[in-house]
């Protein structure tokens, strides 16, 4: 069976804890799209860990983790990675990547770095990670795919050639930058081919062998459904779609193969980057959200920077399990809000005086005004509750509110970090 674990907002929803769960019954994950510019946090025996290139199932020695075709690779990044788990306990993964996956070149990093200087107050909020000039050049062609790194040094060095000659005259005209030395990125690239040539495989017929022999796969996401390309709040979004059905692309199996996705869904909200964010919080209240919340604080776990924190969004979130395509809903963090004496939720948008439930394109979203009902809090610790009914009469109404507004099952709640931190449900809505 093939699962699909994913985002149904803005990212951070708590990903890498619902996959690393999961991976328990699981055979093989694989990260199928985006690149090292977002993290999942995983809380486990070995410690606290902020995986960003990795996918989540590198915790179990069992399970072959994936990095798909559709992944930006950072190769330094993912070795890195590698030695960081390994050197606190975590025996050696299992890590198949595959030769059709394409690099983030060191000139993509620089790019990106200088774009977001040039556009000062306009920029996109990026986190400087080379994504968008990786994925620019994926499909303008020029980009450098895994198995391009075993041709031979004259087609290696004719294909750099070709490449610096538009590089070079944005480096030096547009940004004032010196140009790329050739003979150095060569040398790059046969230490990434050197490095990553006994991970390199098939992937694509590795997972239909996969499938044949009925294993269990997950495929893990990044980011959520606000950061896609095309039906995200654009252009603040991502380079990759954040989509259950790029699955199939970015791992390279048939879209109907995907039979479960599990969207994960924070109980109160968060982002990292610019945007628009209809239900953010701001001064005090904000901050004592933001300290609460995640596990040690709501901070990028690739940045590091403060996240913007809002009340939950039944529209943003109605809208986000919908386009993924949701059969399960994985509410995650609700153990955050035990403090609050009364908890708002955002039903709808006012724009331009007219309520709507649905969500907008972001130029009428920058007009939207949150409506939001205010719900009674539950005033103690939730840690610890491993069944349903033992959760607070008012934390069970606030689970079963929410369901109601968004029309999709909530099958699994978080109340914690760690990967016994979790609590299944049966929900009314998942036996119709």
């Amino acid at each position: 069976m093939i699962k699909a674990v994913v985002g149904a907002n803005w990212g951070d929803e708590g990903k890498g804890k619902i996959t690393d769960m999961l991976a328990d019954r699981a055979d093989v994950v694989i990260r199928f799209q985006g690149g090292a510019n977002a993290g999942h946090t995983i809380v486990n025996e070995y410690g606290k860990f902020a995986l960003h290139t990795l996918p989540s199932g590198v915790f179990h020695p069992h399970i072959m983790n994936i990095i798909g075709n559709g992944v930006a690779l950072n190769i330094p990044l993912l070795f890195s990675e590698i030695d960081a788990i390994v050197s606190k306990g975590v025996p050696q993964p299992q890590i198949m990547v595959s030769d059709r996956c394409q690099i983030v070149m060191p000139y993509h990093i620089l790019f990106d770095q200088c774009e977001e200087e040039r556009l000062g107050k306009a920029s996109f909020g990026s986190t400087k990670s080379g994504i968008a000039p990786f994925y620019s050049d994926k499909y303008a062609k020029t980009g450098f795919q895994v198995s391009e790194l075993f041709m031979s040094e004259k087609q290696l060095r004719e294909k750099i050639a070709r490449v610096c000659v538009q590089k070079d005259i944005l480096l030096q005209h547009l940004y004032h930058r010196d140009p790329i030395d050739q003979d150095a990125l060569y040398e790059t690239l046969c230490d990434y081919r050197d490095k990553v040539a006994p991970y390199t495989g098939n992937v694509s017929a590795y997972l239909g062998e996969a499938m044949k022999e009925g294993k269990e796969i997950l495929l893990e996401g990044q980011l959520g459904t606000m950061k896609d390309p095309d039906h995200g709040i654009y252009p603040m979004v991502t380079s990759s779609s954040t989509l259950a059905a790029y699955g199939a692309i970015g791992a390279g199996i048939p879209p109907y193969a995907i039979e479960q996705i599990v969207v994960v869904n924070k109980a109160y909200s968060s982002a990292v980057g610019a945007g628009e964010f209809t239900s953010e919080i701001f001064g005090d209240e904000a901050e004592e959200l933001r300290r609460r919340g995640g596990d040690g604080g709501e901070y990028g776990a690739t940045t590091g920077r403060p996240r913007r924190v809002g009340w939950y969004d039944c529209v943003a979130s109605r809208y986000g399990c919908r386009l993924q395509g949701a059969t399960d809903v994985a509410f995650t963090v609700l153990d955050v809000l035990g403090y609050l004496d009364e908890i708002p939720v955002c039903v709808a948008y006012e724009i331009d005086g007219e309520r709507t439930e649905e969500f907008p394109v972001t130029r009428d979203l920058a007009r939207a005004v949150p409506v939001y009902e205010k719900l009674p809090g539950w005033k103690c610790d939730i840690r610890g509750i491993r069944t349903y009914e033992e959760l607070p009469e008012n934390c069970r109404r606030y689970i079963e509110f929410i369901e109601q507004k968004i029309g999709f099952p909530i099958t699994m709640v978080s109340n914690g970090p760690g990967r016994q931190d979790i609590i299944y449900r049966e929900s009314p809505l998942k036996q119709k």
